[in-house]
């Protein structure tokens, strides 16, 4: 079977969503995941194989116009995988002569400090993550640099929606608890300004930096509601679409964080990323907005649509 003109690159929140903008333009996609098993409609191809083997990578993605690398192990295994699982991608891309794009987070950047994130910000990542994020992001943009590779990298902020599941802060902890008229939970200061990007907002920006001639080359924060709130005020709306009287809300306190990262390991990785949410954390997409022409779903109607999915 030849090879579509996109492969991607994990099968997550984040890979599905993409997935979604591609075939919303009547392009078809090769995903590729380590089992070979997706939900997704019968008619699209997924592959299973270890994706640090740069020759499996290859071989799955020969042909391709665009690859897109939306793999993103646990947080206990970082370290360890994701590097290579980075080099097996980027030798797909090169192998075919592919663009790459790539998400990423905002990790890199360390402390908000007052200042709102923009792409031109400088590294200074004090957690481990957030250095091998740095170093991961610098080695993309090298190989761009040198002519091996057509480099297009899009950032998200910490996530929500369809398939946010447990590793979103407004996800599996918020949404059925709302529904249910429980008591939602959330990491971190509720009453911090912070910014939430949208799942289906990530695929779409993606699906753009995969075309536009002008996406190579450069970073891009994918699209964020200007209007940032905090994750309270968030919770609150989510209570309201819910039909529920009154928001239920606690904050999980660091200290039980530390406590139950003596016992279980990828809540211990939790630890060191509680910085997200101790002071405003707002990160800026106006850049894809003006020279990309792609924007934001309003965050209130995103939680709504979020909202949707839960009670489905």
């Amino acid at each position: 079977m030849s090879t579509p003109q996109h492969v991607i690159f994990g099968t997550g929140a984040t890979g599905l969503a993409l997935l979604a903008a591609l075939r919303k333009r009547g392009e078809t996609a090769r995903l590729v995941n380590r089992s070979g098993h997706a939900r997704v409609p019968d008619e699209v191809e997924v592959i299973g194989g270890d994706a640090r083997d740069p020759d499996f990578t290859t071989a799955v993605a020969k042909g391709a116009r665009v690859v897109y690398q939306t793999l993103n192990p646990p947080y206990t295994e970082w370290t360890a995988q994701f590097p290579a699982l980075q080099a097996g991608v980027l030798a797909a891309a090169e192998a075919s002569g592919a663009r790459l794009v790539s998400v990423e987070n905002v990790y890199m950047y360390g402390r908000p400090a007052g200042r709102t994130f923009t792409e031109d910000r400088t590294y200074d990542a004090h957690t481990k993550k957030g250095q091998l994020r740095g170093r991961m992001a610098r080695q993309l943009l090298a190989v761009h640099t040198a002519g091996r590779v057509e480099v297009a990298i899009g950032r998200a902020s910490d996530y929500f929606g369809p398939r946010g599941g447990a590793q979103s802060n407004l996800g599996d902890r918020v949404f059925p608890a709302a529904l249910a008229g429980k008591t939602a939970t959330v990491l971190g200061d509720p009453d911090q300004p912070h910014t939430y990007t949208y799942i289906p907002d990530i695929g779409e920006a993606l699906a753009v930096l995969g075309e536009h001639p002008d996406a190579p080359g450069q970073v891009w924060h994918v699209p964020n509601d200007p209007d940032t709130r905090s994750t309270r005020e968030l919770v609150d709306l989510v209570y309201h679409d819910a039909g529920q009287p009154r928001t239920k809300l606690r904050a999980m306190p660091p200290l039980m964080l530390r406590a139950l990262g003596l016992f279980n390991p990828a809540v211990r990785e939790l630890t060191e990323m509680q910085y997200l949410f101790e002071e405003p954390f707002i990160v800026d997409s106006t850049k894809i907005a003006n020279k990309l022409h792609v924007h934001a779903t309003p965050i209130a109607q995103a939680l709504t649509d979020t909202l949707t999915t839960y009670r489905g």
